[in-house]
C-alpha cells in the first residue's frame, strides 16, 4: 500500500501532509503513540524542505506500508546537502530551548531507521522507517497478518 503526494514548497503543505498520513494511520488502527511519532518525524522532514531547499518549488512525500513497517520518503529538488556534515552534527546537541536545529535529532530519536541521501544539484532524499503496532482486530493488523 503506497500513498504519494506532490506538494508545493509552502508551510501549509506540512500540515496537510501530516493530516493525510495521520488519517491513513488512524484508519489502519496504528497505536496512538506510534502514529504521533510518525507525524512528528514527517513534520520535521517536510519542515526541513521548506526551510532549506530554496531552489525547489515542490517536493514529494511517499508513504508505504511494508508488512509491519511504515516507510516515509521525502524528496526535494533543491541543491542537496553534505551528508558528512549531517554525521558531524549527530555529535552536536542543540540546546533544548533552541528554536531551530533539532529536526534531525528528533527524526533520529523517533525513527527506527533514518537515511539521508544527497543528489548534488538535484536535491535530497530523507527516508524514515518506523515499526507499526496496531490495535486489536484493526484493518492494519489484518492486512499485515497475511
Amino acid at each position: 500500500m503506497t500513498i504519494a503526494l506532490r506538494l508545493p514548497r509552502d508551510a501549509a503543505s506540512v500540515s496537510v501532509t501530516r493530516q493525510i498520513l495521520g488519517a491513513e494511520l488512524e484508519v489502519l488502527g496504528v497505536e496512538t503513540q506510534i502514529k504521533e511519532d510518525i507525524q512528528l518525524m514527517l513534520t520535521e522532514a517536510c519542515s526541513n524542505v521548506i526551510r532549506h531547499a530554496s531552489e525547489t518549488d515542490e517536493y514529494t512525500v511517499s508513504a508505504q506500508l511494508i508488512e509491519d513497517r511504515f516507510v516515509i520518503t521525502v524528496v526535494d529538488t533543491g541543491s542537496g546537502f553534505d551528508p558528512e556534515k549531517l554525521d558531524a552534527e549527530k555529535t552536536e546537541t542543540p540546546s533544548p530551548m533552541a528554536e531551530h536545529g533539532r529536526g534531525l535529532q528528533i527524526m533520529r530519536a523517533l525513527a527506527d531507521d533514518v537515511r539521508f541521501m544527497n543528489r548534488p544539484l538535484q536535491g535530497a532524499i530523507v527516508c524514515l522507517e518506523k515499526a507499526l503496532r496496531f490495535t486489536r482486530d484493526s484493518p492494519g493488523e489484518l492486512l499485515t497478518a497475511h
